[in-house]
């Protein structure tokens, strides 16, 4: 096993009756990293959560923390925020993040200091006092955030955070959560946001029908899925360059407009972006030239449909 993956799974299996929740799944988690668990509903990512906290177990396979077989005496070294929020709602705000702190082995003392510091950044002191049923969803995800991460656990799980957030927040959110990288912290994140995936993660799993379909570095597997489309920007004659491409290379768009002109072109294996600048040159004036490069949303659908082909 990598000396680098600080928290693995290996061939997990679980079944329900009749059904594969999870067949055969292996992931290996990189210290200090944002790891990236994707799928569409019902492909078995949370299924996988509830093992890794242990609130089920596996029929099949083996689960390591630092190189080491997990226990249930690692679950203090983790933090879970999951989608389904659990704060007690009758309970008031202050006196329920103590008394989680505590459960998670915290001093009063410590627990109090801590969460001072998080309310005041977080402009959340007058909430103290609240009923948790008084505050709207994305306040209480707030209080649920910080105490998932009070403990300053070593592993981090974070099951769509940002459900239920306006942009300011979620962008808030998102700082946070680089700030806790960047402390040392590693963090597993459940998603279905492709574009919160790019921001955050270096590397990805991605589940469908309960099988390991991808996985390996965000950026890497951009690169693997793209498909020699470029984006040229020009002045000049619009029928002249697709003069000079037609025959060879595929127009997939074409905006033009006055004086300045963006033309979308595939090449096939035999040519590079060098070969199509080299026909364009002659007849039109560069502006810009990029290799466009799938996003993690376009990657996500094409190899999820290509499972249902």
């Amino acid at each position: 096993m990598p000396e680098t993956e600080f928290f693995s799974v290996r061939n997990v299996v679980k079944r329900y009756s009749s059904n594969i929740a999870l067949d055969h799944v292996t992931m290996g988690i990189p210290e200090g990293s944002i790891y990236g668990l994707l799928g569409p509903n019902g492909a078995g990512k949370t299924t996988l959560l509830r093992i890794i906290n242990q609130i089920t177990a596996p029929d099949e396979g083996e689960l390591f923390f630092k190189g080491k077989k997990f226990t249930s005496a690692d679950i203090s070294r983790i933090g879970y925020l999951p989608e389904e929020r659990g704060l007690y709602r009758k309970m008031k705000v202050g006196e329920q993040t103590v008394y989680l702190a505590r459960l998670k082995g915290m001093s009063r003392n410590e627990a109090l200091t801590k969460l001072k510091y998080w309310f005041e950044k977080f402009e959340m002191q007058a909430w103290w006092n609240k009923k948790v049923e008084e505050l709207s969803k994305g306040m209480q995800q707030k209080v649920q955030f910080i105490v998932t991460i009070l403990h300053q656990p070593e592993l981090l799980i974070f099951d769509e955070p940002f459900s239920g957030f306006d942009p300011i927040n979620t962008n808030l959110l998102k700082n946070e959560i680089l700030n806790l990288k960047r402390q040392g912290s590693t963090i597993l994140f459940s998603t279905h946001d492709m574009g919160s995936v790019e921001e955050l993660c270096d590397h990805i799993t991605l589940i469908n029908k309960s099988k390991t379909i991808l996985e390996g570095n965000v950026q890497e597997i951009r690169m693997r899925h793209k498909s020699n489309l470029f984006e040229i920007g020009f002045t000049g004659d619009p029928a002249a360059v697709l003069q000079t491409l037609n025959g060879d290379f595929e127009q997939v768009d074409l905006v033009a407009e006055q004086g300045m002109h963006v033309i979308k072109v595939r090449a096939d294996h035999r040519f590079s972006g060098n070969d199509i600048l080299k026909r364009i040159l002659p007849v039109a004036g560069i502006t810009s030239f990029n290799e466009v490069i799938p996003s993690m949303n376009e990657v996500f659908i094409r190899v999820v449909e290509s499972q249902h082909n």
